[in-house]
This record gives structure tokens, C-alpha cells and sequence, in this order.
């Protein structure tokens, strides 16, 4: 059995100025995001620019920044917002949704598509190779702050949350379990894929399909919130229902995308 450090939610302070685990987190992320980026757009056969990729992350940290913070009290705490309205600011806190980031960048994205002249689908498909990365931080965040901790467990690597919510039991470290499957293998799998021309929205349909397999089966082990629960059938979570849709949508990307075949790298590179 494990237990979990307990981290001091702050990790600088300096007088009034106090820099959050939570929002470092995210700045590290959009770090990687940005770094990973660039060096895709060094090699001579991709159509970005670096600078592009520097105004992308902008468009993009404003977009999961606003649909975020938006998703996480709409979806999951309205009557919470209802009652304390000023929540909203509270990001140090913790409480951001990834379905709700995943429309405010989607919104941010059509701007940014027409500044640079690009459809919406090839900026879509650069963005999802990059949001891995961002979200293996903010999981990571997730874990130093101890939130969305898992369901009881048994197994060696069950882990005791000091949360009174939680209970002196071990539970599924779920945190690092979407980490690592949201973060790393998505990441690496759209990396690989991508290496390799691949029809306009094929990234993005990929994407959405594997980040909703991966949410939906963590679920099973993640433990509902609270004040939602379970929705039906004693096993249906928010952020299963919330996926439902993520799915589809990319079944519908890569059977378009394959059946329309239009390509926005040549055809004969080999890798990047």
C-alpha cells in the first residue's frame, strides 16, 4: 500500500505572490506542447512555421484556459457556481474540464484557422498531435493535488489520499492512470501515426476515438464525483456520457477523412 505525499499545493511563494502545483502544471505543459511543436515545424516537409506554432499555442491555451474552467462548473459544478458564483476565478483550485477545453479550443480554433488562412481540419490535426502533452501535465496535476482519486482497490500500487472525502483505504491512483494513457501512449501513438502523410481529419478522428476509449475505461476504476455519482445502471459516469459524443465524432473523421483522401503533405515522405 502507498500513500500519497500530500503535497504542499503551493510550490512558490514569494510575499503575496503564490505559484500553484495546479497552474505549473499547466505552464509546463504548454512548454512541451510549444517545444514539440517547433520541432516539428523545423522539418523542411511540414506546412507550418514556428512562428505559426507560437501563435497556435496562444489561440490553443486560451481555448482550454476559458472551456476549462467553463466545462468543469457547468458540467460538474453548476449548483456549486449557483451558490458561489466567484468559483468561476478559482483555477489555483483545481476544476478543469478536458470536454469543456475541448470546445473552447474548438471555438478558438475557427479564429485562428482563418488568420492563417488554413482549413480548420489541418489545424485541428496539428493540435491534437501537441494536446497530449498538456494533458499528461495536467494529470500530473491532478495527482499533486490529490483530486480524482480512484475507487477502492486491493492491488500493491492502491494508494491512501489524505482527503477526509477519500477514506483511510487504498485507492486506484487514477490520476497517473490517465496520465499515463491520455498522456504518454495518446501521445505517442498520434506521434507515429502522424510521422507518415495521413488524410486531412485522420489525426484529429484518431485522436478523438482513443482519448474517448481511454477516459471511458479509466472511469471504471475513477471514482464519480461526489455530488453526480453515478448516472445509470450504478456504473455510467459524467465523463463517459461526456465521451459518448468524442467518439462518435471520430468514427465519422476517419471514415471521411479515408473515403475523401486529401492530403496536405506530399505523398512520398517517409517520416518527419
Amino acid at each position: 500500500m502507498l500513500v500519497h505525499p500530500n503535497f504542499d499545493p503551493v510550490a512558490i511563494s514569494l510575499g503575496p505572490i503564490k505559484v500553484h502545483w495546479y497552474g505549473l502544471s499547466y505552464l509546463i505543459g504548454f512548454t512541451l506542447a510549444w517545444a514539440l511543436g517547433r520541432y516539428r515545424a523545423s522539418k523542411p516537409d511540414w506546412p507550418w512555421t514556428k512562428d505559426q506554432i507560437a501563435d497556435l499555442l496562444f489561440y490553443v491555451v486560451l481555448g482550454i484556459i476559458i472551456g476549462g474552467r467553463l466545462g468543469s462548473v457547468f458540467f460538474y459544478n453548476f449548483d456549486a457556481f449557483l451558490d458561489n458564483p466567484s468559483m468561476i476565478y478559482k483555477v489555483w483550485q483545481g476544476g478543469m474540464s478536458f470536454h469543456g477545453g475541448l470546445i473552447g479550443v474548438a471555438v478558438c480554433l475557427i479564429f485562428f484557422a482563418r488568420k492563417v488562412q488554413k482549413s480548420f481540419w489541418e489545424v485541428g490535426d496539428m493540435v491534437v498531435v501537441l494536446a497530449p502533452a498538456g494533458i499528461f501535465c495536467g494529470r500530473i496535476g491532478n495527482f499533486i493535488n490529490g483530486e480524482l482519486w480512484g475507487g477502492p482497490t486491493d492491488l500493491p500500487w492502491g494508494m491512501v489520499f489524505h482527503h477526509p472525502a477519500a477514506g483511510d483505504f487504498p485507492r486506484h491512483p487514477s490520476q497517473l492512470y490517465e496520465a499515463g494513457l491520455e498522456g504518454l501512449l495518446l501521445l505517442t501513438i498520434l506521434w507515429v501515426f502522424t510521422l507518415r502523410p495521413r488524410p486531412r481529419m485522420a489525426a484529429s478522428g484518431l485522436f478523438l476515438v482513443l482519448y474517448a476509449v481511454f477516459r471511458s475505461l479509466i472511469e471504471f476504476v475513477r471514482e464519480p464525483d461526489a455530488h453526480i455519482g453515478y448516472l445509470a445502471w450504478g456504473w455510467v459516469t459524467m465523463g463517459q456520457v461526456l465521451s459518448l459524443p468524442m467518439l462518435l465524432a471520430g468514427v465519422v473523421l476517419l471514415v471521411v477523412a479515408y473515403t475523401r483522401k486529401i492530403y496536405d503533405r506530399p505523398l512520398d515522405t517517409a517520416r518527419s
